[in-house]
C-alpha cells in the first residue's frame, strides 16, 4: 500500500531483459535504506527489490506488468517517480494506492497557468475505469485531484513542487502514463454494475 507522495526521482542505470522479464536497476539515494524483497512503487507500479548496491537496486518486471504499464517504454537515463511502502502509523498525506496500474493513459495536454500546470490524460473508458470531478487518481505513482472529469479523460492541476519532484516536468502530449484508479471508486463501480 502506497500514498501517492513521491520521495525520489530515481534513474534508469540499466534494463536487462530476460526471458519475458525485465530488469530494472534503478539509482536512488532511497537505495541504502532499502532491503532484499521490500516493495517500492516505481510510476505507480509495485515491484520488489531483488538485488541492492550502495547507490541502486534492482527489481524485476513480467510480461503482465510489461503490458499494462509504461515500464516497457523506459529507456536508460529515464527518471523514474519513487515512493516506498506506507509505514502503519505514519500520516497518509495522499490516498489509499495499491500499486497495482490500472491501464495506460496519453497526456493529450499541458498547459501553463501562472505558477501551476493543467495536464490532461485520456484513457480507455472501455476498459470500466472513471474519475469524478474532485476525486483521487494515481497518474505515474502521483496522488492527484480530478479537476475536470469526463468519460475516457481527466485533468488534474500540478503545484510547483509536484512538477519539480517527480517526472511530470518532462510530460508532454502523447507522453504515456500509468493509471490508478481510486480503490473505494472502482468498488462502488462494480458494485453499481452488478444491480
Amino acid at each position: 500500500m502506497f500514498t501517492g507522495i513521491i520521495e525520489d526521482l530515481g534513474i534508469v542505470k540499466n534494463l536487462v531483459k530476460e526471458n519475458d522479464n525485465l530488469h530494472l536497476t534503478i539509482q536512488s539515494v532511497l537505495a541504502p535504506e532499502l532491503k532484499i524483497d521490500q516493495s517500492v512503487s516505481h510510476n505507480g507500479v509495485c515491484l520488489t527489490v531483488i538485488a541492492l548496491t550502495e547507490n541502486s537496486y534492482t527489481v524485476t518486471a513480467i510480461k503482465e506488468t510489461l503490458d499494462k504499464t509504461n515500464l516497457n517504454v523506459l529507456e536508460i537515463g529515464a527518471t523514474v517517480n519513487l515512493e516506498r511502502g506506507l509505514k502503519l502509523g505514519a500520516r497518509l498525506d495522499g490516498h489509499m494506492v495499491q500499486g497495482h496500474v490500472d491501464q495506460i493513459g496519453t497526456c493529450t495536454s499541458v498547459k501553463t497557468q501562472n505558477g501551476s500546470w493543467v495536464y490532461s490524460f485520456k484513457y480507455d473508458a472501455s476498459l470500466g475505469n472513471l474519475t469524478i470531478e474532485k476525486g483521487s487518481v494515481t497518474v505515474n505513482g502521483v496522488s492527484l485531484t480530478v479537476v475536470n472529469s469526463k468519460d475516457g479523460g481527466f485533468s488534474v492541476a500540478i503545484i510547483p513542487y509536484t512538477y519539480e519532484h517527480t517526472n511530470f516536468n518532462r510530460f508532454e502530449a502523447g507522453t504515456v502514463v500509468n493509471l490508478e484508479f481510486d480503490v473505494i471508486g472502482k468498488y462502488v463501480a462494480r458494485l453499481h454494475n452488478a444491480r
